[in-house]
């Protein structure tokens, strides 16, 4: 028996966050309001990923550490870094350049040394008064790292063994005895 693909498949009963906010944060629920609006009012590109990237679950949002945020923002004076989620401090960067920042949140130390070098912090209904349709901003997110990501992408073949080369298998254990046939070796088939 197939799905109904006409009537869209079977999944009832689940409306995707863009329709229906799925957060129960006041705050967060309110932003998704102004950005609402901002990217319907302005027809701004920069508001409709914001508008997107508010909606995303915590997964999808990952934090980005005050080093990276240093390094993108290298050559952008006067320009506002904003990220739709956390920013966190990092240790290994020892001088903190003068940014001015706009995140969802700032761990306690980020914040204070951005503050300490003479940066700002801003809040995103901050941001919507300053630059309401983004305009001299940088929008920025951090690095993606579930470690469910390794398995993604496409599997190889015979045909085309560097499909994308690096995908991990989904193997019981790394051993002698498991998938080191086919595949996995020169003398028998391919390798990968």
């Amino acid at each position: 028996m197939g799905i109904d693909l006409k009537a869209g498949g079977r999944r009832v009963g689940h409306k995707s966050s863009m329709k229906e906010i799925k957060t129960q944060n006041p705050y967060a629920r309110l932003l998704i309001k102004l950005y609402s609006f901002l990217a319907r009012r302005t027809d701004s590109a920069f508001c409709a990923t914001v508008l997107k990237r508010l909606h995303q679950s915590k997964v999808n949002a990952p934090p980005i550490a005050l080093s990276r945020l240093a390094r993108y923002m290298t050559g952008k004076d006067g320009k506002i870094a904003v990220i739709v989620s956390k920013v966190t401090d990092d240790v290994r960067l020892l001088e903190v350049p003068k940014l001015t920042v706009c995140a969802l949140g700032f761990t306690a130390t980020a914040k204070a040394r951005i503050l300490a070098a003479g940066g700002e912090c801003l809040t995103f209904d901050q941001l919507a008064l300053r630059a309401p349709t983004g305009t001299n901003t940088v929008l920025l997110r951090g690095p993606k790292s579930r470690a469910a990501l390794a398995h993604f992408g496409h599997s190889t073949s015979v045909l085309n063994p560097h499909t994308h080369d690096h995908v991990k298998p989904y193997v019981r254990s790394k051993g002698r005895k498991f998938e080191k046939a086919r595949g996995r070796r020169r003398s028998n088939g391919f390798k990968v």
